[in-house]
């Protein structure tokens, strides 16, 4: 693997007439790759095969690559029996071994077990025109690869079997396992997973702050980063939390991304429908403050995703955003900006998507209390611990005051969410009709200028604007983006002064 792209990798064995009795492997094999010679021996006699009793030499090419993981036990198995003669066919018909790709982490019984990367495994193989033979429990996610002919099996055993033309094995369809979990009939069905992040919230249940329900409207249309500022108890998290209930469902292709991201991961926050349909929601991820720079932006040893990684297509909360790292902040930089990550390491550099809506959340004084007058910012103000640049990234800038019990009595339930997301998704239908899948929140310039056509009144207010507030030139087309997400929620063709009005009041920071 190399980010969340898998590699093909060609097994080489030759067993020599002369040497000790052992098989040995090259082709900068790591520490468990080197160890998987004892489970491939112990495997191949459990399924009652015999492993070859002369000098065994493994080669992984490209020898220059280094590989990683367990994943290459099958591989190795598989070429050490078709080496020895123990794969032949012997019923007509069965498979060329040429045509397939084998994946996976063999047991000492000769059971097979999941690996990671599964869905990218599928996808090269497809590429490839090859089929996939990897265990059963992955090949529910990897049949889901459009195109991608996939076997999932449990055992050595059946590999050989299938390999000899003894027990052909029907392609996977995508159908989860009758385990307890969901075992209806029917199409239609999903299958439920544990999910990790915010339990979502109908935006009913969020009383008062109308400034911001609006500006997560905002977010959610055209898919802008927010900063929610405001003391304790105020509704910044259940803000957060409702955000998740309004998003669009994702494109096909988005899916796909998500799903290939989360199998890297090693873990699947999917349901898969009995007729092979892809049903992903959008991930949620909320990682603590206290997480390092490595489990965030993603890196450590062998470059691992981190949150930002994890959250790509869906919501990244971070809450107490002062309290994170200066190193965690200051690495958002990147992928707020291009939607990726690029970790770099001596072995060379991965990238990984993340496109990921981030919503942050603070207190304004360290007492979570309003900030006082006096203006400018002291050492222990926690806007002072957010950078300039971090703060220009993030589009939707919103100020939460505290409500008192007598607001909360008199407040009436606003619109649901199932209402909002209706009118989220009109105005992405709006967005996507007049410049394809690319969302507002990430309109390149020459597109903003197309796209962001503005009246004379409108015009003229934006540039006494960017005198008041000292926008910067990121901050001007971050003005013109939430716009014309405004201008989609509101059905207008044009941006009027009044949106511009009211996109303007959503970079209240830029005054501080």
């Amino acid at each position: 693997m190399r980010g969340i792209d898998a590699l093909a990798c060609e097994v080489e064995v030759h067993i020599a007439q002369h040497g000790l009795p052992q098989i040995s492997v090259v082709g900068l094999p790591d520490a468990a790759i080197r160890e998987s010679v004892e489970r491939v021996r112990q495997a191949i006699e459990a399924t009652g095969l015999e492993v070859p009793r002369h000098h065994v030499i493994v080669n992984l090419a490209p020898a220059g690559t280094r590989k990683e993981g367990a994943v290459y036990d099958l591989p190795i198995a598989i070429g050490v029996l078709a080496a020895s003669g123990a794969t032949m066919a012997t019923r007509a018909g069965a498979p060329e071994i040429s045509k397939w790709m084998f994946a996976g982490e063999l047991a000492l019984d000769g059971r097979l077990r999941p690996i990671r990367g599964a869905v990218s495994a599928a996808l090269l193989a497809r590429d490839s025109e090859r089929g996939l033979v990897l265990p059963a429990v992955n090949a529910i996610e990897a049949a889901l690869v459009p195109g991608a002919s996939v076997i999932g099996v449990t055992t050595l055993g059946e590999v050989v079997a299938f390999l000899r033309g003894e027990a052909p094995l029907a392609p996977s369809t995508g159908t989860p396992p009758c385990d307890g979990l969901a075992c209806e009939s029917g199409d239609g069905i999903e299958w439920p997973v544990a999910s990790t992040g915010l339990a979502a919230l109908d935006f009913r249940e969020v009383k008062g702050q109308s400034v911001a329900r609006r500006a997560m409207l905002i977010a959610a249309a055209g898919e802008h980063n927010v900063l929610l500022l405001g003391p304790p108890g105020c509704g910044k998290t259940m803000l957060a939390r409702a955000l998740t209930g309004i998003l669009p469902p994702m494109s096909a292709e988005q899916s796909l991304e998500v799903l290939r991201v989360a199998s890297c991961a090693g873990g699947i926050p999917i349901g898969v429908a009995r007729n092979g349909t892809l049903h992903v929601p959008r991930p949620v991820r909320a990682p603590h403050h206290g997480a390092s720079a490595a489990a965030i932006i993603g890196g450590g040893s062998g470059g691992r995703p981190g949150e930002v990684t994890l959250a790509h297509g869906g919501v990244l909360f971070l809450d107490e955003l002062p309290e994170y790292r200066r190193d965690v902040l200051e690495g958002l930089r990147e992928p707020l900006e291009s939607g990726s990550v690029s970790i770099a390491r001596a072995s060379g550099t991965v990238t990984y998507p993340a496109k990921a809506l981030l919503v942050a959340a603070m207190n304004p004084t360290p007492q979570g209390s309003r900030r006082g007058g006096g203006g400018g910012r002291s050492a222990h103000d926690p806007l002072g611990r957010i950078s300039g640049p971090i703060l220009d990234r993030i589009d939707l800038h919103v100020e939460l005051r505290r409500l008192s019990a007598r607001d909360l009595a008199r407040s009436k339930p606003g619109p649901s969410s199932e209402s909002l997301r209706q009118l989220v998704l009109a105005a992405r239908l709006r967005a996507a009709a007049r410049q394809g899948s690319v969302p507002n929140g990430a309109l390149p310039g020459a597109l903003l200028d197309r796209h962001c056509a503005l009246d004379a009144a409108a015009s003229e207010l934006l540039l006494r604007g960017l005198d008041d507030l000292g926008l910067s030139a990121r901050g001007y087309d971050k003005v013109r983006r939430i716009a014309r997400t405004i201008g989609d929620l509101d059905a207008s063709p044009t941006i009027t002064a009044e949106i511009i009005a009211e996109a303007l009041q959503y970079r209240s920071l830029e005054r501080r």
